[in-house]
C-alpha cells in the first residue's frame, strides 16, 4: 500500500498546520512556501480537509483556516481518509458492488475486512501531535 502524491501532501501540510499555535489561523499560500506543495494543490486540500471536519475555515479579514479540533484527536487515518476515502485494500472490500472474476470462488473476500480494519486501526493510533514533534 503507498499514499497517494495528495495523501502524501495532506499528511505534510497538516503536519505543518500542527506545528503553529493552536487557534493560528493558516492560508494556503503560507503552508505552501513552507511545505513546498503546489499553492493549487495546498487549495484544493485545504478546502477538503475542512469538508471532512479536519479544518475550519473563516472568510474576510483575518481569515483563513484553523485546525478544527487538537492535535492529538486528529490522526493519520482521519487525514489518509478524507483524502483517499475509506482504508480499504481491495475493491471488494468496500462496500460497493465490484465485478470479480474470482467472486463466486474466494474464500478470502469475507475478511478482508478484517485486514482493512487492522491497517485503519494503526494508523489512527499515529496523532498528529505525534507526526507534528
Amino acid at each position: 500500500m503507498r499514499l497517494t502524491h495528495l495523501a502524501d501532501y495532506a499528511v505534510v501540510m497538516m503536519t505543518a498546520a500542527a506545528r503553529r499555535e493552536p487557534s493560528a489561523r493558516l492560508s494556503a499560500t503560507e503552508l505552501a512556501d513552507e511545505t513546498g506543495v503546489p499553492l493549487p494543490t495546498a487549495q484544493k486540500l485545504m478546502q477538503k480537509l475542512a469538508a471532512h471536519g479536519l479544518l475550519v475555515g473563516q472568510r474576510g479579514s483575518g481569515g483563513g483556516y484553523a485546525l478544527a479540533r487538537p492535535v492529538c484527536e486528529i490522526s493519520l487515518a482521519d487525514i489518509v481518509e478524507a483524502v483517499e476515502g475509506p482504508i480499504v485494500l481491495t475493491m471488494c472490500a468496500d462496500g460497493v458492488n465490484h465485478e470479480c472474476a474470482l467472486d463466486q470462488h474466494c474464500r478470502v473476500k469475507p475478511h478482508m475486512s478484517v485486514v482493512g480494519d487492522a491497517i485503519r486501526t494503526s494508523l489512527s493510533a499515529v496523532s498528529l501531535q505525534e507526526l507534528a514533534r
